[in-house]
């Protein structure tokens, strides 16, 4: 998210968590003029959840934002180590690390995480770090038997919702739903959320 009207609506909307893309290579990146704009929106909405998203940032970058809009999660988007993640947590975020997925992928690597994160992403292994667009096979995700709960990203879009209903998993947590839902890069179609939100409501 980026623009004020569109932030302020989807407030309304309800919704769990909101990103905020901090990797200046994205076309949903947030920069210094509109993020001045966005803590006071979130005033007298502290049941939203606001994730700071990141690619192989450092620390200080990462301080440097909350600073401005204090953030909830910290979402690691890169090649970030488990020390790494360590050090944000001790910073006192809850950590979200995103892990591309593909046929070849190894859950194995996901142990050394599992104490220095609160939840990891599963994404779509494409050219970018995120938002792709485009899903990825879901039924790869048997192999993970850790502890830690789970994002479900990569191209989550409005008629996935028959392909959600069908997926079990017991870490499943939250779904991530990014460009699926845009009418352009950083701006959402309300409509189709709130939709999207009460299909899966039921």
């Amino acid at each position: 998210m980026r623009e004020p009207d569109n932030i302020q609506a989807l407030l309304e909307v309800g919704l769990d968590f909101m990103g905020f893309i901090f990797y200046e290579k994205s076309a949903r990146y947030v920069d210094e003029v509109a993020l001045v704009k966005i803590p006071q929106l979130f005033d007298n909405q502290s049941n939203v959840k606001k994730v700071g998203v990141f690619v192989n940032a450092g620390l200080g970058a990462i301080l440097a934002k909350n600073q401005v809009l204090p953030l909830d999660l910290i979402q690691l988007h890169g090649q970030e180590t488990p020390e790494f993640c360590r050090r944000v947590k001790e910073e006192g975020f809850q950590v979200i690390k995103v892990f591309s997925v593909g046929q070849e992928f190894d859950f194995g690597q996901l142990k050394e995480y599992e104490d220095v994160c609160d939840y990891f992403l599963f994404d779509t292994k494409g050219k970018l770090p995120g938002g792709n667009g485009f899903s990825f096979d879901w039924s790869l995700l048997s192999g993970y038997r850790g502890g830690i709960p789970f994002f479900l990203g990569g191209g989550v879009e409005p008629n996935s919702i028959n392909k959600i209903n069908e997926f079990k998993h017991p870490r499943f947590f939250a779904i991530d739903g990014n460009s699926g839902f845009e009418l352009a890069p950083a701006r959402k179609d309300v409509a189709k959320i709130q939709d999207f939100k009460n299909k899966l409501n039921k």
